[in-house]
């Protein structure tokens, strides 16, 4: 990476492509933003100016955050990085790709934030294909600290523990995922409970609110503190591997998700994008929630800062 390219370009200034965006104008790069929406581009400053806030930094700085309709406005002499958080379609990355490349520094890493596709069939195209990995955050970008690094067949391994690092400098949690597997790590170990989760529920044993109370006062309060490995690690490996001889022949393994997700698909009750899922919603009703998991989880953030490894 080079270190003396301060400028950051950010292809697709939407939820993802913005909330990325405003964890590099916090850390002190400067951010370029290209998005073909001009409605998107008119968002951008408040956007980064409530985000900026959150994270306990200059508000002042998303004045400074430059918006473009094309990449090829960008003066690319200043950049040192490049993270596509385009929509998900495989041939519109393969595209903004190729694009890049032919604008870009050679020396500096081009990341994608997909979570869809394989990072070596986004890149498959390309001359220079060491540079090019994943970075996939999770939702809302700037506060959740995980954010994983990606590596295909083809990328140079140099390259990964670069980003590493600078993942860390701006303060999140990386970790480096060394083969290109379907759904990385997160999102498999995620899908694999919500599996679970909602089998449990297509079966009548649990309801949907007993399910999140199972996981935010259980389980899930824990991990807070430590991790599934490091949970074992204390209590011991002798009775995790007993209590799987036991339990795991009756887990769910489906092949596909559960009926329920389908039945409520049929019935266009996706949640709030259009007020009812497994609850109903409305304006206010959403507004409320989202700002109180956004507290908590700002809270959680003020605990890990804290936190000493063994």
């Amino acid at each position: 990476m080079a270190q003396e390219r301060s400028g950051v370009v950010i292809i697709g200034g939407g939820i993802m492509g913005g909330d990325i965006g405003i964890i590099f104008a916090a850390g002190g790069w400067n951010v370029h933003v290209m998005s073909p929406s001009e409605k998107t581009r008119a968002a951008v400053p408040g956007r980064f100016e409530a985000g900026l806030q959150k994270l306990g930094a200059d508000p002042a700085i998303a004045s400074r955050v430059k918006t473009y309709a094309k990449l090829g406005d960008i003066d690319w002499s200043t950049i040192g990085f490049v993270v596509e958080a385009a929509t998900e379609d495989l041939a519109l990355k393969q595209r903004l790709f190729a694009e890049v490349e032919a604008l870009a520094a050679t020396d500096i890493p081009l990341a994608t934030n997909t979570s869809n596709f394989p990072i070596g069939e986004v890149g498959k195209n390309l001359k220079h294909r060491g540079r090019v990995l994943g970075l996939h955050f999770f939702m809302p970008a700037h506060l959740v600290p995980l954010v994983e690094v990606v590596s295909s067949d083809a990328t140079d391994p140099t390259v990964a523990e670069s980003v590493v690092e600078l993942m860390k400098k701006l303060g999140k949690a990386p970790i480096w995922v060394k083969k290109d597997v379907p759904g990385f790590v997160g999102n498999r170990i995620q899908h694999a409970m919500m599996r679970e989760a909602l089998y449990l529920i297509q079966d009548g044993i649990v309801s949907p609110e007993g399910v999140d109370t199972a996981v935010r006062y259980g389980f899930g309060f824990r991990f807070i503190a430590c991790g599934p490995i490091m949970q074992k690690e204390m209590s011991g490996w002798d009775t995790n591997y007993l209590v799987a001889e036991a339990l795991y022949p009756h887990l769910y393994k489906n092949d596909g998700p559960a009926p329920v997700i389908k039945a409520l698909m049929d019935k266009n009750e996706l949640g709030m994008k259009t007020r009812k899922g497994f609850w109903e919603w409305d304006d206010a009703k959403i507004a409320k929630e989202k700002a109180r998991i956004e507290k908590a989880l700002q809270a959680g953030m003020e605990i890990l800062k804290n936190d000493e490894k063994p």
